[in-house]
Parts: C-alpha cells; structure tokens; sequence
C-alpha cells in the first residue's frame, strides 16, 4: 500500500490513499485529510477475511460508493489489488496506451505464464488501433498496425483481419466489420476483463467476483431444491440472499385440474406434441384424440378424434414439426396410421404383412423418416409414404428412439437390452443390459440419458454415453404391463411414471425417492408425460378410462376439489 499522500488506483478510481500507522496497540488512520483515532489495535485477519473485504471493497466501489469503500480499506488495512495492477487499470481505462504497455513490465514477474505478456499487448494494441481507426487517424492506425502489431508475430490471421477495417468509411460500418461498440468506458472495461484472466486473483480481483459467487450459490440451493420447478429470469433478482432458497410446494403439478372422460375404455397412451400446444390421447377403444392446450391456464379441449384403429391404440408418436402422428397398436396389430393432425387426413396406413406386429414408432430429428418395428421381429425404417427404406433381420423390438442426431436408432429387445442401430453403416452396437425385460424406455432431450420401465424391478436411469446405471428411483409398482415414464420439468430435472398401485411417482432426477405420489385414478396407470413447454403441467393415462391433467395446487383462499394432492414428507395424500 503507498501512503503519505500518494495515490493509489482501484478498479478504475483514483483515491487518495490513507496513511495507517500503529502505535502502542493503537491504529490511527489518515483519510482526505481527516485523522480518525482508532484506541484499540486492529483485528488479526485470517486470509478468508481479508478475501471477503477485497470482495466487498470491489462490490462497493462497483456502486459508486467510493468513501465507503475507502472506509474499510483503511480500518482493515487491506488492499483491492496490487498496485502495479491498479496502476495498469488506470492507465488502460484513461486510454494511456504508452504507460499501459509499460506497466506490462512490471507485471512479468505476477503473470502465471511467461507468453501471457506478449498475448496482453496484443489485446491492448488492438484495442488502440480500433480507437485510433475510429478517430478518424488513419496514418496512426497504419503504423500501429505495421510497426506493433506485425511486429509480435503473434495471431497473424487476426492482424489480417484489423487490416481490413481500413476501408470503413465512418466509425459505424467499424462497429459493424468489426463488431465492436466503439471507443468508451464499456470496451475499455471488456479489454479489462480480458487483460485479468491473464492475472492471478491475488493481484487482480475478477470482474464483479462477489455477484459471481452468489449467484453460483443460489444456482447450488435451486440445484438441492426438490421442488424447483420455475423458471426465472434474473437470477439474483427474483431471490432474497437473507434466506435459503426454497421453493413452494404448491408450485408443483400435484393437483388434479382436468379429468377426460371421453374414452370409453383403457388408455393406454398420451403424448403431448413437442411445442406443448397439443396433447394426444390413445386408448383400448380404438380412439386417437388430440385435444388442445391451453398454455396459460394449463386445461385442455377437444380438437380432433381419429377412429377406427381396430386393434386400439397403445403408442403414440408426433413428428417434430408437429404436423402428423403416428399410432401404433397392440402385439397383435400389424398395422400403423400416419395422420395429419392439422387436415385431419390420413396420410398412410401401413400394413407390410399381416405377420408383422408394429407397436412402437420413433421418428428422425428431420421429420422425414421415421422407424418402427415390433416383438414379431419387424424393424423398418421409412418415408412419409409408409415406403420401407431400409429393414434390419432378426431383431424383436420392445421400443424404439432415435438419437438427436440422426445417426443412431436405439431399440430394446427382448433379449433385456438396448442396442444402437446405424442403418446407413449397416453397423450395431450394444448398450445397456438388464437383468429383466424392458417394457419401454425413453430418451431426455440431449439424447444422453435413457429412462426404463423394467418388469418387476421399476425405473432405472442409464447414461449411455458412459454406459452406466445412474440410479434406480424407488416406490413405484412395475409388474409385467408396459408402463411408460418420462423426464420432465423445468431442464428436465424430474422423472414421473405410472405405477400399478394406480398412482402417479414423481422423483428428482438426483433422487431415489419420490417427492410426490399422485393420487387420484382408480386402476393402473399406464404412461405419464410432461408437457416440453409448460413445466408445470403433467398428463396421465389409466386403465379406470381417464385421463388426468395435473397442475399446481390452488391458492390457500381457493377450496381443493375431492381428487386434489398435497405433499407432504415426500408424499401426496388425497385432501
């Protein structure tokens, strides 16, 4: 620290420094001229004190609370940075280009790599140029460029690039080229934030390091919230640092908001579309329903009803753009209907033989292709036609997903596993092996993580990158029917599935136990599925003939309706 009147640079201030000097156990510290007489001598400082003051120094100057800030620099007898580093921000901030690539000698000795020095006077010569280019200097431009610049051998493309910007005519064409927002405090200050990473923390503090760190903690608290489930904006403005972030359980979907009745037998299957502004229903009865979503109120409506699939339908697939569906039946259904959910057409009904059992169906990121096949050993990939593209022999097929790529299609046979398919290569490989059969399985929207319904064992959560079971989440009753789950809420961090105790399980993606049990249908429960869009809405599909849309719970004023759920300890009771 100088003192006795010298000036020392901190984040962009010049202030006058104060004198601290310590006598016989008592402090006594010089600020603008004013002795303040401290009598008791100052606090020994661990280093995680003296952290915590250079953050807090650095947060108030950052607010214009220059005083303040000197205040406690003085009382703690604790600097923000180093004084070469303070020197350098000066000068950088004040555009005194010559004095800033000087102070790079004094920095050599702090950098943490020796070829830091020379990538910092390139970032600060561009930087002048840029200026100078603006200012309409033309010849002073041209010789930064030619005579220090060029002279660095250092990112020769770049320097290529620089040259180019001569032929802007006016500083805004520069700004456009060069895709820079012109001479001022806000690039100096980016420049800053550049020339630091070079530094070591000791010597400069990162930029808004304070606000860094508490942002990082209130993003760990909404990690280990069970219930996190909305989204936000600004991270630290929509929270109070004086509390632990907690959400409220009410703001889960645990609330029965919408009971459809208009099957009149099981459901077997229910997908929302990929925008969330559809959702589509299948069932025993022979009914594929598409209802409307109302986005903001979280209910549905009736929009179109597609009949006559004489097996029922028991899967159910949109194409990413959301124009057509695709239903597939039962074992013994050897038939697929592609539909235009928008004409209410039917585009094709594939049939390839009446040997053939096509129940599940998955289509290509594209929407061009799609595959599907069944346990009777069918596995076709096809066009929007129904024309079979290409076949792959001896595979009975549980499930089927297609990577987000559009390279590999995943499928589960009854062998109790899950193998990747290549059919452009001509090239498989194997996956996942259970000990039990899969019933079904789905993908997360990076395409990494596989959640399965496993008969008699429940759902289990493989990475497929690293090939390894991650967790098998606990509660739920999976005998022998296929029970399809789904990843679901805000980032996809909550798992749902149906149960066979007629109930729904929710778990944290990071948790083994269930944070809510749904209560409400009266059979088994066969799929559950998030809406992509609204994190707070949740659909399931039953045996009971229902189909059940779920919600957060009302406000306290409002009176719960005789299927609503409250969480508790974990669990959802009926109110």
């Amino acid at each position: 620290m100088q003192t006795n009147g010298t000036t020392q640079q901190h984040n962009g201030e010049t202030v006058d420094m104060p004198s601290v000097s310590q006598q016989n156990g008592s402090c006594e510290a010089t600020l603008n001229g004013d002795t303040v007489d401290r009598s008791s001598p100052q606090k020994t400082m661990s280093r995680s004190d003296l952290d915590i003051i250079r953050l807090i120094g650095q947060h108030l100057r950052g607010l214009g609370l220059n005083h303040t800030a000197d205040e406690l620099i003085a009382e703690s007898g604790c600097t923000l940075e180093h004084p070469a580093a303070a020197k350098f921000r000066s000068h950088i901030m004040s555009g005194d280009w010559l004095k800033a690539d000087e102070d790079l000698d004094d920095l050599i000795s702090l950098v943490e790599k020796s070829d830091s020095i020379l990538e910092m006077r390139f970032l600060i010569l561009e930087q002048k140029y840029l200026e100078m280019l603006e200012d309409g200097h033309v010849l002073e431009a041209l010789h930064c460029l030619r005579h220090e610049l060029t002279p660095l051998k250092y990112n020769t493309e770049r320097v290529h690039e620089l040259s180019s910007f001569m032929m802007c005519s006016n500083p805004e064409d520069l700004h456009e080229m060069a895709e820079w927002s012109g001479k001022g405090h806000d690039t100096r200050q980016r420049l800053i934030e550049k020339l630091q990473a070079f530094l070591p923390p000791s010597v400069m503090l990162p930029p808004r390091r304070l606000m860094t760190l508490l942002n990082q903690a209130v993003e760990l608290q909404k990690e280990k919230c069970p219930y996190h489930n909305t989204k936000s904006t600004n991270t630290l403005e929509d929270v109070s640092l004086l509390l632990d972030h907690v959400c409220s359980k009410e703001q889960f979907p645990c609330q029965t908001v919408q009971v459809l009745n208009d099957h009149c037998d099981d459901v077997w299957f229910l997908r929302f579309s990929p925008d969330g502004s559809m959702l589509a229903t299948g069932s025993k009865d022979g009914t594929l329903i598409v209802w409307d979503v109302d986005k903001d109120s979280g209910s549905v409506k009736h929009k179109r009803t597609f009949e006559n699939h004489s097996y029922g339908v028991s899967y159910i697939a949109w194409s990413p753009d959301c124009t057509y569906i695709i239903a597939c039946g039962p074992d013994d259904c050897s038939e697929l209907w592609l539909w235009n959910v928008l004409t209410g057409e039917l585009k094709v009904k594939m049939s390839q033989s009446p040997e053939d059992s096509l129940t599940s169906a998955s289509w290509h990121n594209d929407g061009r292709k799609f595959v599907t096949g069944g346990v009777r050993g069918q596995f076709y990939q096809c066009d929007l036609d129904g024309n079979v593209l290409d076949s792959w022999e001896g595979v009975r097929v549980q499930c089927l997903g297609c990577q987000i790529d559009g390279k590999l299609v995943y499928a589960a046979d009854t062998h109790f596993r899950i193998r990747g398919y290549n059919f452009d290569e001509l090239t498989d490989c194997h996956l996942i092996q259970e000990s039990h059969p899969i019933m079904s399985f789905t993908l997360n929207e990076s395409g990494r993580l596989c959640l399965l319904n496993i008969a008699s064992q429940g759902v289990h959560l493989w990475d497929l990158k690293d090939r390894v079971l991650v967790r098998k989440f606990q509660g739920v009753s999976q005998g022998t029917y296929a029970i399809h789950s789904c990843f679901g809420g805000l980032n996809q961090d909550f798992v749902a599935s149906g149960s066979e105790d007629n109930k729904v399980y929710i778990w944290h993606i990071r948790r083994e136990m269930p944070i809510a049990v749904l209560e409400g249908h009266s059979r088994t429960v066969n799929c559950v599925h998030w809406n992509p869009k609204v994190p707070s809405m949740l659909a399931s599909a039953s045996d009971d003939g229902t189909v059940r849309v779920w919600g957060p719970r009302l406000s306290t004023n409002s009176k719960p309706g005789p299927n609503s759920c409250c969480i508790e300890s974990g669990r959802s009771t009926p109110v």
